[in-house]
């Protein structure tokens, strides 16, 4: 399995309709699209049409010219969102009543993600060089709605690594961490692979990735430790796709060191995000 492929877990569509369709849920999900629409399109588009009221900074690292532009991973790129909704149409279909609350709760921390990521957003903004390709209409799409302006934290990495954890951990407390072990793997397995998606469409920097693995380590400890970094980062590029796998090493090493940073520089006393923002005030345009 690649990427909790679909076939093995009911459809995005069947999913989605669960959800909506279950009085205890549709509330948390009506706010999780309102917080999605809120802090990434709405504050991105905001942006544009109001330039320079929040500084804007070059997060790129030189190691991002060794990955190669590889249009086709877009479909697993595009796969970001379809993939937890999969993961929670699981849950559902297999634990029925069980999984509501759980379920409830991974959807209202799935809102809480996209508001911590626009703490920082609404301080300073973020970008790449992105390839402007649009042979496929699906970059078309992400050129028209993604200005490409929030880059640290990356919300693409940040909803991975929540997806994952989370997703082992309510398979943990149903007593069925061992049982569905080959499914806690599909699904992590499938979390990284969306993290090299967005790599190789060019969509973030290495240094993005590093940025979302201390935000979600400073948004739920228990579940994302400095030891899950480690093990997250070490399923990276393992086996790159058009570069060798020495870079692929180089890489690795480079996310886990800038994570260590981050986690550093970080102080009780200071808020969550200090960090993040001196490594951005550092790189303004």
């Amino acid at each position: 399995m690649t990427h909790w492929e679909k076939g093995n877990q009911p459809s995005t569509a069947v999913s989605f309709l669960t959800v909506i369709t279950k009085p205890v849920l549709r509330g948390p999900a009506i706010r999780c699209i309102a917080s999605i629409l809120r802090n990434f399109f709405f504050l991105q588009h905001r942006a544009i049409l109001r330039p320079g009221r929040i500084p804007v900074s070059e997060v790129e690292h030189p190691l991002d010219e060794g990955i190669p532009f590889i249009p086709r991973w877009v479909d697993i790129y595009q796969d970001f969102s379809p993939f937890w909704i999969r993961i929670v149409g699981f849950l559902l279909h297999r634990y029925r009543r069980r999984a509501l609350a759980p379920v409830k709760d991974f959807i209202n921390s799935m809102n809480r993600i996209y508001s911590v990521a626009a703490e920082v957003y609404a301080k300073n903004l973020s970008t790449t060089r992105r390839p402007f390709y649009i042979r496929n209409p699906q970059f078309l799409l992400i050129h028209l709605l993604d200005p490409h302006l929030m880059c640290i934290p990356s919300i693409h990495v940040m909803v991975m690594i929540f997806s994952y954890t989370h997703f082992r951990e309510i398979l943990r407390s149903f007593g069925d961490e061992s049982s569905l072990a080959a499914e806690i793997n599909e699904v992590c397995s499938g979390a990284v692979r969306i993290t090299e998606a967005i790599l190789y469409v060019k969509q973030h920097s290495v240094n993005c990735v590093a940025a979302s693995m201390y935000t979600m380590s400073r948004f739920d400890p228990g579940l994302f430790p400095p030891v899950e970094a480690e093990a997250f980062v070490s399923r990276l590029f393992v086996e790159p796709e058009g570069f060798p796998a020495d870079d692929g090493a180089r890489i690795r090493e480079h996310i886990i060191t800038l994570y260590r940073y981050f986690m550093d520089r970080s102080r009780p006393d200071e808020p969550w995000d200090a960090p993040l923002l001196d490594f951005l005030r550092e790189r303004r345009k």
